[in-house]
């Protein structure tokens, strides 16, 4: 159903230290710039796989944050974002675990970035 999602970044180089290392853990990666020309001047970057799904952009940051979830393959790929989203500059929103009040085999982890948004990771598969 959804194609691609973005947000804005206040400081690009930060944002892409952060975003470089909990997609890494997800098995992604950045795969995408575009031209300043093309973009009013200001960095974008997407990420994901064999096309961008999720891009950041230079500019003001959304108020309030946005909330983003990201697709994990398993339990232990959670807990790499977790831990690499940590190092590079994000700060806790919710440990890796399970949240049975989603559903039982909902297993998430969530992280502010350096902008405050709320990114996750989860997987509902049963491990």
């Amino acid at each position: 159903m959804i194609d691609h999602i973005g947000v804005h970044v206040r400081d690009f180089a930060a944002a892409s230290r952060f975003y470089d290392a909990a997609f890494a853990a997800l098995g992604s990666s950045m795969v995408m710039t575009v031209p300043k020309e093309y973009t009013g001047g200001v960095q974008t970057a997407g990420y994901g796989r064999e096309k961008p799904y999720f891009w950041i952009t230079e500019g003001a940051p959304q108020t309030p944050p946005v909330h983003v979830a990201l697709a994990a393959g398993s339990r232990a790929e959670v807990d790499a974002f977790y831990q690499a989203a940590m190092a590079a500059g994000g700060s806790d929103n919710g440990a890796p675990g399970l949240r049975p009040h989603y559903h039982p085999n909902y297993y998430g982890a969530f992280v502010r970035d350096p902008d405050g948004n709320n990114i996750e990771a989860v997987c509902h598969r049963p491990e």
